[in-house]
């Protein structure tokens, strides 16, 4: 009869042991059902609200793309004009040494500068009414007409070389 209640006792056991794996079993997929179910309920929520971030973030790094953007743009605008006006002051200063080295040139040549030709116009112009002043002062005292000017005064001219 022991042996009966050992045997007996042991299946209670292992009736219980079943009967907690049964019900630990139950609860388990009891717990299982509910997540799937809040998955589903908060997943269309949590797909939502990623959405907004998203929607978020494209906008501030669309905005921070557009300002630097905008200062590269600055700063090149700022470099081209930096460099245009050094190259139209490097243009200037070669034209001016060009011009200087011709005009040492042609001054070593002999050739009159646009300064010169113009003062000598000048001189011609000024004894060209000297003479008339002197004619008329000698054509009065023997009773004579003056003489009508022949040629136009000349006006000063530059001549390119």
């Amino acid at each position: 009869m022991a042996t009966k209640v050992k045997k007996s006792a042991a299946l209670n056991a292992n009736s219980a042991n079943a009967k907690a794996v049964r019900d630990s079993a139950q609860q388990i997929w009891q717990a299982g059902l509910g997540a799937f179910h809040r998955a589903q309920a908060e997943g269309s929520k949590a797909f939502e609200t990623l959405v907004k971030e998203g929607i978020t973030l494209q906008r501030k790094t669309q905005s921070a793309a557009e300002e630097k953007i905008a200062e590269t743009t600055s700063k090149i605008t700022s470099m081209a004009t930096d460099m245009s006006a050094k190259a139209t002051g490097q243009w200037d200063r070669l034209e001016t040494i060009f011009e200087d080295r011709v005009a040492k040139a042609l001054g070593k040549l002999g050739v009159p500068s646009a300064k010169d030709i113009n003062a000598l116009v000048a001189r011609v112009d000024e004894l060209n009414k000297t003479v008339e002043q002197l004619s008329a002062k000698v054509a009065a005292s023997s009773g004579e007409k003056p003489a009508a000017r022949r040629a136009a005064p000349r006006k000063a001219t530059s001549t390119r070389i």
